[in-house]
């Protein structure tokens, strides 16, 4: 920016009364609209240490999908008479999470990296599309909600999708996308289960 006596300023006036043509600063360009989300969702709850420390204990507990399989681990060893029911919720959460893996490979979009986004948690790839946490975690809701008989996935599924985007990790529409995927998972597990229960 040029203040009304700054050197750039007075240099301009001079071309301009020699009649040359004097092209003004160019504007910066303005932030991609998934990018204005991340801010505003970093400036306003993300500005708050709770959340921060809460959507990274949710990103570990996420990561590989590791905590719904061992959720689904024990409740296959209480709960003996649904063993093979939450042992789906198992293949369930993996599967998707393997899913999400290879298409990330695939579209090979690059986690967001605009300044103005603050990272707030380490991550095990630099592959953003689709996010993964949100992928097994909508699959591994759908499954436990229909084996518990509880709105799980009303619970579960936005805090996941919301984390990942105050972390700074994840664009709008990756944890959109994971978790669209992760519903399709949760649909090819049931209908295994229905043909096997038959």
């Amino acid at each position: 920016m040029t203040t009304p006596n700054s050197p750039q300023r007075a240099s301009q006036a001079a071309e301009s009364d020699r009649g040359l043509h004097v092209v003004p600063d160019a504007p910066a360009p303005a932030a991609p609209p998934e990018v204005k989300i991340l801010n505003l969702v970093q400036g306003t709850i993300g500005r708050n240490p709770a959340v921060i420390k809460a959507a990274r204990g949710m990103s570990h507990f996420g990561e590989h999908s590791l905590g719904w399989i061992g959720i689904a681990a024990v409740g296959a060893l209480v709960d003996k008479p649904r063993r093979r029911e939450w042992a789906g919720v198992a293949v369930g959460a993996f599967g998707a999470h393997a899913a999400s893996v290879v298409i990330k490979r695939v579209v090979r979009r690059p986690r967001p990296n605009d300044p103005s986004v603050q990272v707030n948690v380490s991550t095990p790839s630099k592959l953003s599309f689709p996010s993964s946490h949100a992928t097994s975690t909508t699959a591994a809701a759908v499954l436990l909600g229909r084996l518990t008989g509880l709105p799980l996935p009303a619970v579960l599924v936005p805090p996941m999708l919301l984390s990942r985007v105050v972390l700074g990790v994840h664009y709008p529409s990756d944890v959109l996308a994971g978790s669209a995927l992760g519903a399709a998972s949760a649909a090819v597990v049931l209908a295994a289960e229905k043909r096997l229960a038959k």
